[in-house]
C-alpha cells in the first residue's frame, strides 16, 4: 500500500462523509503489520489490541487534514496509540512480569 493511495482514499471518504470498505481494509492491513512487531505473553491480547487500534482508526479518520501529504503517518500514529490504549486496558500500569505472578 502506498501513501498516495491511502491519502486519496481518505480524501474521497471525507468528501462522501463515510468510510469506504477499501479504507477499512487499509486500516486493517496497517494494523496487522504494526502488530507483528510487538510481543505479547498471551496471543489473544494481540487481537484485543489490534481491535482497539482499528476502532480508533474508525473513530478518528475524519481528523485527517488533506493539506498534509502524509496520511500514512497520521493513520500509523492512530494505530500506535490504539495498541497502547488496548495494552493499558489489559495490563494497566502494572509491569507485565508482575501481572502473572
Amino acid at each position: 500500500m502506498k501513501n498516495k493511495d491511502l491519502r486519496e482514499e481518505l480524501i474521497r471518504c471525507k468528501e462522501e462523509g463515510e468510510l469506504s470498505r477499501a479504507a477499512i481494509d487499509m486500516f486493517m492491513l496497517m494494523s496487522e503489520r504494526f502488530g507483528q512487531k510487538l510481543t505479547y505473553v498471551i496471543e489473544a491480547d494481540r487481537s484485543d489490541c489490534k481491535a482497539t487500534a482499528i476502532m480508533d482508526c474508525y473513530q478518528y479518520w475524519r481528523g485527517y487534514n488533506p493539506e498534509y501529504p502524509n496520511a500514512f503517518a497520521y493513520i500509523t500514529q492512530i494505530i500506535k496509540n490504539g495498541y497502547a490504549k488496548g495494552y493499558r486496558k489489559l495490563y494497566g500500569k502494572m509491569a507485565l512480569s508482575q501481572k502473572y505472578l
